[in-house]
């Protein structure tokens, strides 16, 4: 995956960790939720949902424009549930995206063509609804692999 976008993570302190996007972003503080962590950034499955519905509000405002629909703003809620697995490990195991759009449905007459497609083109939901295959290795400070 050499060609692909990048982010480093660094470790602060604990579980506080700095997250590097790169030179043209700043960085982001991230943390666990007490009582594990300090609480002093968001923590990993906000993470993950914080991206799923930014990306798909960015799908749906560019439906909206594909079918030059003006849906007068977006605004989103998004809730999540944490249950454990047979191991005990706790997973996300649903994510629910409340998007609500400031105009009106008489105010956007291709609105059914939006919503039709919209979430197809939302690269985060649909490869998390798919389950992305994550390989992971780890080395020491001389670089050998340990796993």
């Amino acid at each position: 995956m050499d060609n692909g976008p990048s982010i480093t993570i660094t470790q602060v302190e604990g579980y506080k960790f700095v997250v590097d996007f790169g030179r043209m972003l700043p960085s982001l503080a991230v943390d666990e939720a007490p009582p594990i962590g300090g609480g002093e950034g968001p923590y990993p499955e906000q993470l993950l949902v914080a991206g799923v519905t930014n990306c798909l509000c960015a799908s749906l405002m560019f439906a909206l424009g594909k079918y030059k629909q003006d849906g007068g703003g977006i605004t989103a809620d998004a809730k999540f549930q944490l249950e454990r697995n047979t191991e005990g490990r706790l997973r996300i195991s649903g994510i629910e995206v409340a998007i609500a759009l400031g105009a009106a449905t008489e105010a956007m007459p291709r609105i059914d063509k939006v919503l039709n497609q919209f979430e197809r083109f939302c690269t985060v939901s649909e490869s998390v609804k798919a389950g992305v295959p994550v390989t992971v290795s780890v080395r020491d400070r001389t670089g050998m692999l340990l796993t």
